[in-house]
């Protein structure tokens, strides 16, 4: 079934487990995300022909469900390669929008949630008070036309080094994806915002976070003991190293449903933020929605041209 200009309507002509395989949400889904954008990207044109917010929502998830431009203009969804540009553009602006963002990821400052997350973290292995597990992941992108150099990391590709906080059901609380590949992950938890929750006690007391030895110690960021002594100090380490293997299988999560950060983003660095954001925002209406990381990995090697806007 086509619509007027020859765009096949997915949503009528796809069941949700197609659906899900190929744009990781199902009808419900998707209409919930097209609502929620619709005011942002309604064409003002009254033109019959005018692609509709449900097209370009759709476009914009199988982009970040494949990681490959051509890929959207050969499914038969009827828009040229110049329009899957401009659409995934609008789409990705609307969605990484502050007031978008805030909606579904922010990290709990009450009580009551706060005592949630570490009675499931409490759970996992016996780490007492942990609210949050944190990381950082590297998003491979093409070399940057400005400051080439601090984008190669230290595995010596480029990259956005991103800064995330799960729960203990992977949920994301926290995320930063603006820093290039070289930045260390302590430099970026010294400038983020969730530092500031913390030391400036927006975060009651007795609540932690677990992060890896990259990270500085502090009351509030547990990391391992570098050389433990038989006892206290081992047990504590194979307890840390249980919970905060959360993150670690988060962030495969997140990879897994959204294979655009699988392999190169061939966009510019504040581009490559924005779907970042957007694969987050997604990863967490997902996680409220409950609906599981897809069975096939349809598309997943991201080796093709992944095309630029």
């Amino acid at each position: 079934m086509a619509n007027r200009g020859g765009r096949r309507d997915v949503l009528q002509t796809l069941d949700d487990r197609e659906l899900l395989r190929r744009y990781r949400l199902d009808r419900a889904g998707i209409m919930f995300v097209v609502d929620l954008l619709r005011d942002a990207i309604t064409s003002p044109t009254r033109r019959h022909n005018a692609i509709t917010p449900e097209k370009k929502v759709i476009t914009t998830l199988r982009y970040l469900a494949t990681g490959k431009m051509q890929q959207c203009s050969s499914d038969d969804l009827g828009l040229s390669q110049s329009s899957v540009s401009r659409v995934i553009t609008q789409t990705l602006t609307a969605l990484s929008q502050p007031n978008i963002v805030t909606q579904f990821v922010s990290f709990p400052l009450d009580a009551r949630t706060l005592h949630t997350h570490k009675r499931a973290f409490m759970d996992i292995a016996g780490f007492p008070g942990v609210v949050g597990v944190i990381d950082g992941t590297h998003v491979r992108i093409i070399a940057p036309s400005e400051d080439e150099a601090v984008f190669v990391n230290r595995k010596n590709f480029h990259s956005i080094n991103v800064q995330i906080v799960f729960n203990a059901v992977w949920k994301i609380l926290d995320i930063v994806a603006k820093w290039p590949g070289s930045t260390h992950d302590a430099r970026m938890l010294s400038e983020t915002g969730i530092r500031q929750l913390f030391e400036r006690r927006y975060v009651p007391a007795n609540c932690h976070l677990l992060g890896d030895s990259g990270y500085p110690c502090k009351p509030w960021l547990l990391t391992p003991y570098l050389q433990p002594r038989q006892g206290p100090q081992l047990n504590y380490n194979r307890a840390h190293k249980t919970t905060r293997a959360v993150v670690e299988r988060g962030i495969g999560q997140l990879k897994r449903r959204f294979h655009v950060l699988h392999g190169e983003v061939r966009l510019r660095p504040e581009k490559v933020s924005k779907v970042i954001i957007a694969c987050a925002i997604l990863h967490n209406i997902c996680k409220v929605r409950q609906i599981a990381e897809p069975l096939e990995d349809e598309d997943g090697d991201n080796d093709e041209d992944g095309g630029k806007l």
